[in-house]
């Protein structure tokens, strides 16, 4: 049988509420020379029921199964029983417009030197109504590299990518869990060249169980990894995070670990987040240690600094030797309005 030209990895688990939406908006795509590798992750809902529907109707679909072992396993699954020498990825509860594949396709035969691809994508709610929002991530080559320098501009939603580029890369790394995509952006693009289509090609869908909410201070960690994983690599010839063959604890150093330096202040940055912070302990944090990491901060970072800060003035528990005082000068350089605020309700 000859292979596809496309091979679209979706990886899903529990996802029978926007399952059926996804997989129709691929079957019912204009470019037909394509097969759909449908991972189903350990789902106890009614997705492997809804998959089965499906193979039985188009033979496009391919099911493969897994016990429960996360994304980045089922989308490396994905990718090695892919057999189209392109890759389209989409996310079990977006949508595809109908000629995605189709413009995406023709650009990388326009383009050889291309191993990224991305698109624009527009904003839905968990109802499927668009949102003013758009996501348009820039055209210009120069933007684009400098965006990707700092922050994740591929939707992931949203790519095309030369499979035996990926593959020769090792595909998605388990260490930067939540930012793993951003991770292979960071590899591909030393790889060749990568570009946007200044087109609107899926529904985002927004809504609670998003990674970007539920992962948001692990997804910044592992963004962090990342860029320093690509600067090891271009400053010294290696690849620092190579070894590492799980997601880095910041709660405690890992001797010598190349993140050591960044686990300290991201011990500071927990105190903000809820879901974390109740554990975290203020002791383990060294503010003049950190004080100098503060103007290197990323905007997503500099929040939870900002609200760490304030929860360890409001904490009558705080980090050893660390006076309000110096914990006031610290909000102060992230935030002086805050901080003035708090100063004068005190």
């Amino acid at each position: 049988m000859q292979p596809p030209v496309v091979s679209v990895i979706m990886a899903v688990r529990d996802g029978q509420q926007w399952l059926s939406q996804a997989i129709d908006s691929i079957l019912t795509q204009t470019f037909s020379d394509f097969e759909l590798l449908v991972i189903d992750d350990g789902s106890i809902d009614q997705t492997p029921e809804i998959l089965a529907g499906y193979r039985a109707r188009d033979q496009r679909l391919i099911v493969l199964t897994q016990a429960r072992e996360g994304l980045v396993c089922a989308l490396n699954r994905g990718l090695n029983a892919a057999r189209g020498t392109l890759i389209a990825r989409l996310d079990a509860d977006d949508i595809a417009l109908p000629d995605r594949l189709l413009a995406q396709t023709r650009f990388f035969r326009r383009h050889p030197d291309v191993v990224l691809l991305g698109a624009w994508a527009q904003v839905i709610d968990e109802q499927g109504q668009p949102k003013p929002k758009r996501l348009r991530p820039p055209i210009d080559r120069a933007k684009l590299a400098r965006a990707l320098a700092k922050q994740n501009p591929f939707i992931h939603s949203t790519v095309m990518f030369r499979t035996a580029a990926a593959r020769d890369l090792g595909g998605y790394r388990r260490a930067f869990e939540a930012a793993e995509d951003y991770d292979l952006w960071l590899r591909l693009a030393d790889k060749g060249e990568f570009a946007i289509l200044p087109e609107v090609q899926i529904q985002y869908r927004q809504h609670d169980k998003n990674i970007t909410k539920t992962k948001a201070l692990r997804q910044l960690f592992s963004a962090r990894l990342a860029r320093m994983s690509r600067e090891g690599r271009r400053t010294q010839g290696a690849d620092p995070a190579s070894a590492l063959t799980a997601p880095p604890e910041w709660s405690r150093q890992s001797e010598g670990a190349f993140c050591d330096e960044w686990s300290r202040i991201y011990r500071l940055l927990e105190l903000a987040d809820p879901a974390i912070g109740r554990e975290a302990n203020p002791s383990s944090i060294d503010l003049r240690a950190i004080s100098g990491q503060l103007s290197d901060l990323m905007p997503g970072e500099r929040k939870f600094a900002q609200q760490a800060l304030v929860n360890l003035l409001r904490n009558r528990v705080r980090p050893p030797g660390q006076s309000r005082w110096l914990l006031l000068a610290l909000l102060f350089r992230l935030h002086p309005t805050r901080a003035l605020r708090l100063l004068w309700r005190s």
